[in-house]
């Protein structure tokens, strides 16, 4: 064949040599040559180099027609190292070579077969060739590997298409995984995926909880859209975890599974009727209720807001008993010797279904004296069975009386003298264990209540005080929302306890024993009470500490406090510390400080980062405890999400400052919970805390106090005007104070609140309206501005403006002016001075101390408004987990602690703790009523409320001054 006549080349030119050499003729070597050029010619043909150039045509073949593929080479990958195989089939065809990438491959890489078709007796001729990776992956071109098969006959050529050859593969990382979702139910769910990288190209298909979704099966889902995952109408049944799976002929590749919860928000159901009014006759109420059960709230739905319960006022009509008229005159002796006589039962007659009247309307009697004759016979002959008969029932009839007028007596004077028992010391009017809104009726407890604000005033016994508002307790007849036990199985003895301080308790029937015991803000010194916690190698070190700390703050205030816990605060400040019951272990004792840090502040702000409360120390740092203590700090911020970010920051032992943590994170190691002038913070150790704001926008604010203060200079004409302007909070403006009572200034005129925006605009005072014949001020001076840092970034140190006046005459005693304190493009404030210069005649403003000034130290029960043993009560019902959800996550929710709820549930008891931030929430206004409505309205509430006898209260007292060492 040919390659035989291509590879026989050389041999046949050393042939023709040869015979050369051996003398053969000239015929034959003219032959050969002739021989030689013709299979040159061939050979020269199928090493073109052009790719259209045609191969010869002289070689034998079917005569007319051109070849024709039957089988084609397809595209093909290659699969790690394996190579690939490349076919064509053609008819006829003399021969089938490929070419790749332009070049003809060599024919020792061919493999051939040839066969003859039997129906039409044309040559099949089959050929393919082997690609490897190695061939693909040295080829370096503008396009992908290529080959194709080229036929020919003796009419000519045909080529086939041409098949690509690639590498396979498919990486490991998607380029996006689908990320989880908390959708509402019937809400639209989109998952994204898109694939990792690969030739060919990857296949997606979902999983879902590791089976496999067919979209084709459910309506609801459609995958078709760019390998993402639609469920048009979320149901219960698509929570889950989705994976996304891709995969081609190299390998098969898993997303990050996306964990999808589908929650259903609470809604209210139908109101109920409404109750029968709950009082039989006179003033009441009368309720309704609904329940969060259409929906219930699941897979962290939100609540339902608003009351569960209704409550309206209505009056019953009160029954009127009939009573006797008195008895007419007796009539005319009848001739049966008898008269009578009648009265009605119409003064009054009975109303409103109350009672007729007892006994009969008539009475008859003889008339004669027995002396008239019955049946032609004296009536004293006559025999006596009816009459002894009639006397037998007079007789009994009233005994009878007599025995139910003796009970009635009975019972109301017991029911007399149980209610006055009851109004010794607190009275509880009925209608406040029902729930209505009514205004009760009590006398003013008595010396020494530990719930007055002042009990040291002495009480006034004859004055009544009244108590108007809703007062918001569980009534005995709420049945429906009570499918568990009473609240309060352990609870029987919650009561219901309105004191003349204008609160609402829940506690215990007298707590002023206490107050005679031991006073609630010092620990008696004179006793024997050892201190385990503070061991003899490191008290003097801590008595040199805490002298140093003393001689550096004068804002500070100490406290020794056990296991009963109590509440530290520094006077007029607003900064507090709440120890809880047991949070000290028993048997041990820490003389406990807390102290704000004044002057310089070490914290730096970064960024647009700035200090929005005063630096707060508490210590000893030794001191361990077992539950979380709740700190308040005052803040100056008016309270918005979406313009502050707010951290709580801890200094270390080396000076250095830590973020603890901010108010939006979850976080299980501290809660901080955000009010509108306050910061309260649950902590594990004690050290220095600092709050920082970092402005998110412009529209953040900062609030501020203005206050003018005036003084007489050197000079006798002179007159000294200071406007500060600091932020508002308690201790910043307790400095200012502090400076001007050793200027000698007064204050005149009620300080003002200035809202100062983060919008880079600065602060303008001026003083207006100054009287121009009486006084006077340099020209120039009568404005000041102040630089927006300076009053953004005042690192809690007081910031004033003076303004020095004038007046012509000392006759002048009298100033009159406008302070104008405004941000530009911002708020304003003006304050009216009117003052008199001279001491004798100048009104005094007094200086508004704040509530916590009489009570900085409070120790045991009096330090908490929740009484021990209710505390106690609530904890053991709350604590317990319920079907129904009416568990401390409620109790949680519906005290507006509604963020950062896996805090509590890392406690050992969460209601606990939960009290414990009540407590430092409500520290000043003692809100026992909201507390009430809160436990209300989750419908866990006891449905009748009684005392604690003495002999408990006794027992009480008695435990708390043993355990005090009294």
């Amino acid at each position: 064949m040919l390659a035989f006549g291509i590879s026989g080349l050389p041999a046949m030119g050393a042939s023709s040599s040869s015979a050369r050499r051996c003398g053969l003729s000239r015929t034959w070597a003219l032959l050969l040559l002739l021989l030689l050029l013709l299979l040159l010619g061939v050979e020269g043909a199928l090493r073109g180099k052009d790719n259209g150039e045609a191969l010869p045509e002289s070689i034998p073949s079917a005569p007319g027609t051109l070849p024709h593929f039957i089988q084609e080479p397809d595209d093909a990958y290659i699969i790690k190292s394996n190579p690939i195989v490349l076919r064509c089939r053609a008819a006829p065809a003399m021969q089938i070579f490929f070419k790749c990438n332009g070049e003809w491959v060599h024919q020792n890489e061919h493999f051939s077969e040839e066969t003859t078709d039997e129906s039409t007796g044309l040559k099949v001729r089959e050929a393919y060739i082997n690609v490897t990776r190695q061939q693909v992956e040295d080829f370096h071109g503008p396009e992908d590997y290529w080959c194709q098969c080229v036929a020919w006959s003796h009419l000519g050529t045909s080529k086939s298409r041409k098949a690509s050859v690639r590498i396979a593969y498919l990486r490991k990382n998607f380029e996006q995984d689908p990320q989880g979702k908390e959708v509402p139910l019937e809400g639209m769910i989109v998952l994204h995926c898109r694939p990792p990288e690969g030739v060919p190209a990857a296949e997606v298909e979902w999983l879902k909880n590791e089976e496999i979704i067919v979209a084709a099966e459910d309506e609801n889902i459609d995958t078709r859209a760019d390998h993402n995952l639609i469920i048009r109408q979320a149901r219960l049944s698509d929570s889950g975890n989705y994976t996304c799976m891709a995969n081609n002929i190299v390998a098969k590749r898993r997303s990050l599974s996306a964990t999808v919860v589908v929650y259903v928000n609470g809604g209210w159901s139908s109101w109920t009727e409404w109750s029968n009014c709950n009082v039989r006759c006179g003033r009441g109420w009368q309720k309704r209720s609904r329940t969060c059960t259409n929906p219930a709230p699941l897979n962290g739905g939100a609540f339902c807001e608003g009351m569960s319960v209704q409550k309206i006022t209505c009056t019953s009509l009160c029954p009127v008993d009939g009573a006797w008229e008195a008895w007419s005159e007796w009539s005319v002796c009848s001739p049966e010797c008898e008269h009578l006589r009648v009265r009605e039962c119409t003064a009054p007659p009975p109303r409103n279904g109350g009672k007729f009247c007892e006994g009969p309307n008539q009475e008859s009697e003889n008339c004669t004296e027995g002396l008239c004759i019955h049946d032609r016979k004296p009536l004293h002959e006559i025999k006596p069975q009816n009459i002894e008969n009639a006397t037998d029932i007079a007789l009994y009839s009233g005994l009878g009386a007599a025995v139910i007028t003796v009970a009635v007596i009975v019972i109301g004077v017991t029911l007399y003298r149980r209610s006055q028992s009851e109004y010794g010391v607190d009275v509880i009017d009925s209608s406040a264990l029902t729930g209505g809104f009514q205004t009760f009726n009590f006398k003013t407890a008595r010396q020494g209540n530990s719930l007055l604000l002042n009990s040291s005033m002495q009480p006034d016994l004859t004055v009544s005080r009244t108590y108007s508002g809703p007062i918001c307790l569980q009534d005995p007849i709420d049945k429906e929302l009570m499918t568990e036990s009473s609240l309060f199985n352990p609870l029987s003895d919650i009561k219901v306890k309105v004191q003349s301080s204008f609160m609402v308790s829940l506690g215990v029937t007298d707590r002023s024993e206490y107050q005679r015991k031991t006073h609630s803000g010092t620990f008696p010194h004179d006793s024997n009470r050892t201190f385990n916690s503070i061991h003899t190698k490191n008290k003097a070190a801590y008595i040199q500490n805490l002298s140093t700390l003393c001689k550096q703050n004068e804002m500070r205030t100490t406290g020794v406090f056990g296991h009963l816990g109590g509440r530290l605060g520094i006077p007029n400040t607003g900064v507090s510390l709440l120890i809880p019951h047991g949070a000290i272990p028993e048997e041990i004792s820490w003389e406990i400080y807390l102290s704000i840090n004044q002057g310089e502040s070490s914290l730096q702000p970064e960024g647009s980062e700035v200090l929005l409360g005063p630096e707060v120390t508490c210590g000893p740092p030794e001191v361990t405890v077992s539950t979380p203590f709740a700190l308040t700090i005052p803040h100056c911020a008016e309270v918005n999400s979406e313009h502050w970010n707010i951290h709580v920051k801890k200094k270390k032992h080396q000076g250095k400052w830590e973020e603890v943590m901010s108010v939006e994170e979850e976080t299980t190691s501290c809660y901080c919970l955000w009010d509108p002038y306050a910061c309260h913070i649950l902590l594990d150790s004690f050290g220095t805390y600092a709050i920082m704001g970092e402005s998110l926008s412009d529209c953040s604010v900062k609030e501020l106090k203005v206050a003018v203060f005036g003084s007489m200079s050197c000079n006798s004409l002179d007159y000294s005007l200071r406007v500060y302007c600091v932020d508002n909070t308690p201790c910043a403006f307790q400095e200012v104070i502090s400076e001007e009572r050793q200027q000698g200034g007064q204050l005149l005129e009620e300080p003002k609140l200035l809202h100062f925006k983060g919008n880079t605009f600065s602060l303008q005072i001026s003083v207006l309206d100054i009287p121009p014949f009486l006084w006077r001020i340099k020209p120039f001076t009568a404005c000041q501005e102040v630089p927006f840092s300076r009053v953004w970034r005042n690192n809690q140190q007081p910031l004033h403006c003076a303004f020095s006046l004038e007046r012509y005459t000392p006759a002048t005693t009298q100033l009159s002016c406008k302070i104008c304190v405004r941000q530009v493009k911002g708020h304003e404030q003006i304050l009216q001075i009117q003052t008199s210069i001279l001491e004798t005649e100048r009104e005094t403003i007094p200086f508004f101390a704040h509530e916590d000034s009489n009570f900085p130290v409070q120790m045991g029960p009096q330090a908490f408004k929740i009484p021990y043993s209710i505390r106690q009560r609530i904890c053991a019902t709350f604590d317990t987990p319920n079907a129904k959800g009416k568990d401390w996550q409620m109790l949680a929710q519906k005290n507006s602690f509604n963020r950062n709820l896996s805090y509590f549930a890392t406690q050992n008891s969460p209601s606990a703790v939960i009290l414990d931030l009540w407590e430092a929430r409500h520290q000043h206004d003692g809100d026992l009523d909201s507390l009430a409505c809160a436990l209300e309205e989750i419908g866990r509430t006891q449905p009748q409320i009684s005392d604690l006898t003495e002999t408990q209260i006794e027992e009480s007292n008695f435990s708390y001054s043993r355990q005090n060492g009294l």
